[in-house]
């Protein structure tokens, strides 16, 4: 059975059924106002207690999740939730975080897309202690940059597929900027979401519907026809915590204004998304201000990346918001956005074109004596890195991947920062796979994505196309350890990852 074999489930009812995502409690730290619409985009299943005041309470445990009536799993998440709440922070005022783990294993939160210390990031590699098994652990950091950031797992699940980001461990946590003048009528979190994974020795990605004609550079001469090794896949998804067909709709009017941060929560593969008969005009990337916020009809996520975009509600009806890969998106990766007053049959129209290019967001690239600030800095120093992978076989074992030409722990030979120096990262993908490249606690400014030159695109992960060719520059400004890897949790679990130190 292939990948598409396993798919084909048949659609789910829509007429009588539509899908609210957004189904997290949202909690408020002091300093930080939600818009109006932000507290509608929560669930009516999630009338928990929020944490209100400069604390915040994590507690780790089981969960169930009711992706439809007749589809209840159970996981592993946070305040009974999956996903978590949405942690509202206000930039540069403290917080302290109290993580309670009631399950019987050691865990890491990890703060994605923050700038702050090794021993509050959550991430074993860099030395953050455990939170220990029914015990707890406090987090005080100052929340910065500004944006949509996030929480997650940061435990490592190799062949257990009941641990790490396999599990309901995440949520979103949006950084309120001092100044944001909210030119939006409503406000909603959503995260592109599988479930219960389990392993296959079939080639899953879906990485056949990128542009054919995009350019290879880095593909071998000679490709490794070895048999693959295990991988892991997924056949069942959801927005946030409802496939398409359960819960409540995205109710909008004619003419508002949506302001939709996306996040791919998936610990297995990047995803697709789009709205019929709409457009999206990306502003944030990784919740980073764009330089150009242009207008698409399909997004691109890889796992752990984040998109804000602006809907204009201007085409009234009922539509599917989803998956544009039809088995995908009938398995549950989607979401009805239904008009006031309109009672007509749910629409889905294919977009015209799913090509995403980060470079349609950005600007000129810029001389190599400008960082991204504009501010005159020494050439950045160049570091190459070589993924490759190594084909498991099929005989229970999994393929491991190279970072040049060693797996982790082994893969850290020359990864050796100084403070204030500028770093170009050239990432060489001489793998089959697109992988989701996030460097913790730094942002970099993407420069290059096979061949075409770019500036001022901030994020803090990147996608490499397979075999293709990506680099990205950042300046050295973040002293301790800092963890590098691919996002997808099997691929970093089997080699994916390198450890850069300061000098």
């Amino acid at each position: 059975m292939n990948r598409r074999d396993l798919l084909k489930l048949g659609p789910l009812a829509l007429a009588a059924a539509a899908s609210r995502p957004a189904s997290s409690q949202m909690v408020m730290l002091p300093g930080a106002t939600p818009d109006q619409s932000a507290q509608a985009a929560q669930s009516d299943q999630s009338a928990q207690p929020s944490t209100i005041g400069s604390d915040i309470t994590l507690r780790i445990a089981p969960v169930t999740v009711e992706l439809a009536p007749d589809r209840i799993l159970s996981t592993i998440g946070y305040n009974g939730t999956s996903p978590g709440p949405v942690l509202r922070m206000k930039e540069g005022k403290p917080v302290s975080v109290n993580v309670i783990n009631s399950t019987d294993t050691p865990e890491f939160v990890h703060w994605h897309g923050f700038l702050i210390p090794t021993d509050v990031d959550g991430v074993e590699e860099e030395n953050t202690p455990a939170v220990p098994p029914h015990g707890s652990r406090r987090y005080q950091f100052t929340p910065t940059p500004s944006g949509s950031r996030w929480y997650h797992s940061h435990a490592m699940a190799m062949a257990d597929l009941h641990k790490g980001t396999y599990t309901g461990q995440f949520g979103f946590a949006y950084v309120e900027p001092a100044a944001d003048p909210g030119n939006y009528d409503q406000e909603l979190f959503l995260a592109l979401r599988d479930w219960e994974p389990f392993f296959t020795t079939q080639m899953v990605d879906m990485d056949e519907d990128n542009d054919p004609n995009a350019p290879q550079p880095e593909r071998p001469a000679v490709l490794n026809t070895a048999p693959n090794g295990l991988e892991v896949t997924s056949t069942t998804y959801s927005i946030n915590d409802k496939a398409l067909g359960a819960g409540e709709p995205i109710r909008v009017s004619a003419g508002q204004r949506v302001l939709f941060h996306f996040l791919n929560a998936s610990a297995i593969e990047n995803r697709r998304i789009s709205l019929g008969g709409h457009k999206f005009q990306v502003i944030a990337l990784d919740g980073n201000p764009v330089p150009n916020p242009a207008l698409v009809e399909a997004l691109f996520l890889g796992a752990g990346e984040r998109i804000c975009a602006i809907v204009e509600m201007n085409n009234p009806g009922n539509w599917i918001l989803g998956e544009p890969t039809d088995l995908i998106r009938n398995a549950g990766l989607g979401v009805l956005v239904e008009y006031a007053s309109q009672h007509k049959q749910p629409q889905w129209i294919k977009p015209a074109s799913l090509l995403w290019d980060y470079t349609f967001f950005g600007r000129a690239p810029k001389p190599d004596s400008v960082s991204a600030s504009d501010d005159p800095v020494a050439p950045a120093q160049n570091i190459d890195m070589i993924f490759e992978k190594v084909p498991g076989g099929g005989a229970g074992k999994f393929n491991t991947f190279l970072v040049n030409g060693k797996s982790y722990p082994n893969a850290n030979d020359g990864f050796v920062l100084h403070q204030g120096q500028r770093y170009r990262l050239t990432f060489r993908n001489r793998t089959d796979d697109a992988h989701p490249l996030h460097l913790h606690r730094h942002l970099w400014e993407l420069v290059d994505i096979n061949g075409k030159l770019t500036s001022g695109v901030i994020k803090d992960t990147v996608v490499v196309p397979l075999y293709g060719r990506a680099a990205v520059e950042f300046t050295a400004n973040q002293p301790g350890l800092a963890l590098f890897h691919c996002h997808i949790q099997a691929h970093m679990d089997y080699g994916f990852k390198a450890l850069f130190r300061y000098a």
